[in-house]
C-alpha cells in the first residue's frame, strides 16, 4: 500500500469500485502526462444511502459539501483503477464542480469546497489546484454535484486509457 492509499485509509475512507461508464464515453483519458477524468458523481454514504436534490431548494450547503466529498471519492476510485497506484499522482491540476443550484443559490464555492478540501487532504500540496464552481440547472439523477478532474501522473500507467 502507497503513501497516499496509507493517509486514505487513516482518514477512514473506503474507495469504491470504480463505476462503468452509463453512456458512450470512458472514465479517463490520458494525453502526455495528463489524465482527464470523466465526471463523477457522489458516492454512496457509508450506510448506502445517496445524497440526490437540489442545493439551495432541498439541500444545505453542509450537504452539498458532504456530496462534492462523496463525488472525489468516486474522483479517487477512478485515479486508482486507471493508475493502479496513487503515489502516481505529480498533482491534482484542475477541478470542475458543476452544482445542482436553485436559481438564486450563490454558495457554490462553499459545496465545492468538499471535494477539494478532499484532494488536499489526500495528496497535500500536490492536491492544491485550479478550480471553477458553477451552478446547473440541472444535473443527472437529481444529483447534487460532478466533479471533473484534470490530474498530471507519473509517465508509467497500469492501464492506458
Amino acid at each position: 500500500m502507497g503513501t497516499v492509499e496509507k493517509k486514505i485509509e487513516e482518514l477512514g475512507i473506503t474507495l469504491p469500485e470504480m463505476r462503468p461508464p452509463v453512456a458512450n464515453y470512458v472514465p479517463a483519458v490520458r494525453t502526455g502526462n495528463l489524465l482527464f477524468l470523466s465526471g463523477s458523481i457522489p458516492a454512496k454514504r457509508p450506510d448506502g444511502t445517496e445524497v440526490r436534490g437540489k442545493l439551495g431548494d432541498d439541500l444545505s450547503v453542509e450537504e452539498g459539501y458532504e456530496a462534492a466529498r462523496l463525488a472525489g471519492i468516486n474522483l479517487l476510485a477512478v485515479l486508482k483503477a486507471t493508475l493502479g497506484d496513487l503515489d502516481k499522482v505529480k498533482r491534482i491540476v484542475k477541478l470542475l464542480s458543476m452544482i445542482n443550484a436553485a436559481p438564486d443559490f450563490t454558495e457554490t464555492p462553499a459545496v465545492a469546497n468538499g471535494c477539494s478540501d478532499l484532494m488536499v487532504e489526500v495528496f497535500g500540496d500536490k492536491g492544491k489546484h485550479a478550480r471553477s464552481a458553477v451552478g446547473m440547472a440541472s444535473l443527472p439523477l437529481n444529483v447534487p454535484v460532478e466533479v471533473e478532474m484534470v490530474a498530471e501522473v507519473e509517465d508509467f500507467l497500469r492501464n492506458q486509457p
